[in-house]
């Protein structure tokens, strides 16, 4: 990474940790350069790339200063309510249409050339293994690749632990078969990624839905249902939930782990997006802290690379023979060009400088979604801002969300209305839009009318 940008990630992460204050003067450029001994040149790079982000703003005669943190909308509220065995609604998967609806981020030409390369390179290496299925577990040389990259952040894991599979929905639904039987209760996480509960739904499991606070999950009723054996096993995502932004605390993943291990109970954790901090680092999962093996970890490439390559994996813990057991008996194994691929992606550097540019790419995404929906919608609007992730969570106290849902069915505009999200009825006046995508020519017009049916129906919610 050039030094610049290094500086610029350094910055950043001072700001969010607050120890940049917002609305304060940066030192000059040449003070600046002086300071951290870099050319003129580089302090420019540097201060002009944290302005195109927007954390600073030039002012004439004056300086650079750090961006004013918007408080003119209040984040989402985060309910309490007490937990109970629900059961999913089966529905049908929607199909991908707009830019706001499936959280998912395009790549750029230059990534698909070098996917493309790292392809050629697999297809020359594959010899023999063209005539056999794959290795039920996963090539050897992709779950040493992940294994070295994940313990290089920090993550220590060793190429045995892994299991290759169909994406991180596949490892979690294999996760889930090896844990649980039809109609048993699962705990998750509420707002619940709707693409999970249409999973439980239709694996006849039941559902706990435990509240997100605003600290992280209601672990007392967690262990409430734990105590009274109400659950058999538990679903959550961890890192920069979909869809409310939220990452647990470093104390919320370790009790987790305590948890899973005091009731000896499999904990399934989903972290699909646990690469895309958009402060540059990287955040240790609740499997870090799981000394016992009752966590199944879970995650992919679907967020960060490409969904269409459909490869994912799992740490099982120690359900390893029987999670293995069960994904073999259903799927062969993974394609293995694909594995070697990837393994080759990822050994040649172009995966850790992808993730880099991936990163300020979505902070810098966020920030002008946040720029444009803050300018355009009512005060009263409550807006997430996560830490990483792919989403939004807007809520709109009183919304007519019925009659939105129409107009929104009518007009055509692809977004995920709250009741998606759960089982209960909650979450009325919430929708969530993905900013994966630039704040472009092709994504302002979809935006344009979704802010158009939102001022029309919070108008009427909110008199």
């Amino acid at each position: 990474m050039s030094r610049y940008k290094q500086l610029a990630d350094k910055c950043v992460a001072d700001i969010q940790a607050g120890r940049l204050k917002p609305g304060t003067r940066m030192p000059s450029l040449r003070q600046f350069a002086r300071q951290q001994q870099i050319s003129v040149s580089t302090a420019v790079s540097c201060y002009q790339e944290l302005t195109a982000l927007g954390w600073l703003c030039a002012r004439p005669q004056s300086g650079f200063y750090i961006t004013a943190l918007d408080t003119s909308h209040p984040l989402p509220e985060w309910r309490s309510f007490a937990s109970r065995v629900s059961t999913p609604a089966r529905t049908q998967t929607t199909v991908e249409r707009g830019p706001l609806g499936v959280s998912h981020s395009p790549l750029s030409e230059q990534d698909v050339q070098d996917l493309d390369v790292c392809f050629r390179r697999a297809l020359k290496r594959i010899g023999n293994r063209l005539s056999r299925y794959p290795d039920y577990q996963g090539e050897v040389p992709l779950r040493q690749s992940l294994a070295t990259h994940l313990t290089g952040q920090g993550f220590p894991v060793l190429a045995d632990e892994l299991v290759i599979t169909h994406g991180c929905l596949s490892a979690v639904k294999t996760a889930l078969e090896t844990c649980t039987r039809p109609g048993d209760a699962v705990a998750v996480n509420s707002p619940c990624f709707n693409g999970l509960l249409e999973l439980l739904a239709q694996m006849s499991l039941n559902i706990v839905e435990i509240p997100t606070l605003e600290d992280g999950l209601d672990l007392v009723q967690l262990e409430h249902h734990l105590q009274a054996g109400t659950i058999q096993a538990g679903l959550f995502s961890t890192s920069f939930m979909n869809p409310q932004g939220i990452t647990l605390s470093v104390a919320q993943k370790q009790q987790l782990a305590e948890l899973a291990r005091r009731y000896q109970t499999p904990i399934i954790e989903d972290d699909v997006y646990l690469e895309l901090s958009h402060q540059g680092d990287f955040v240790l999962p609740a499997k870090y802290y799981d000394a016992d093996g009752y966590l199944l970890w879970c995650g992919s490439v679907s967020k960060t690379l490409s969904p269409s390559y459909r490869l994912g994996w799992c740490l099982p813990g120690r359900f390893k023979e029987a999670y293995l057991a069960k994904f073999a008996a259903g799927s062969y194994g993974v394609a293995t060009q694909i594995q070697l691929a990837i393994a080759d992606f990822i050994d040649t550097g172009h995966y850790a400088r992808f993730l880099r540019k991936k990163r300020m790419q979505l902070l810098g995404q966020k920030q002008a979604y946040l720029d444009y929906l803050r300018q355009h919608l009512p005060a009263q609007t409550r807006i997430s801002v996560p830490q990483g992730g792919l989403v939004l969570w807007l809520q709109f106290p009183g919304l007519d969300s019925a009659g939105l849902a129409q107009a929104i069915a009518e007009a055509q505009v692809d977004i995920r209305l709250g009741p998606l999200f759960t089982s209960l009825g909650h979450y009325q006046d919430c929708l969530r839009i993905n900013i994966g995508y630039p704040l472009d020519e092709m994504v302002k017009p979809e935006l344009d009318k979704l802010i158009a049916l939102l001022n029309r129906f919070t108008e009427t919610g909110y008199h």
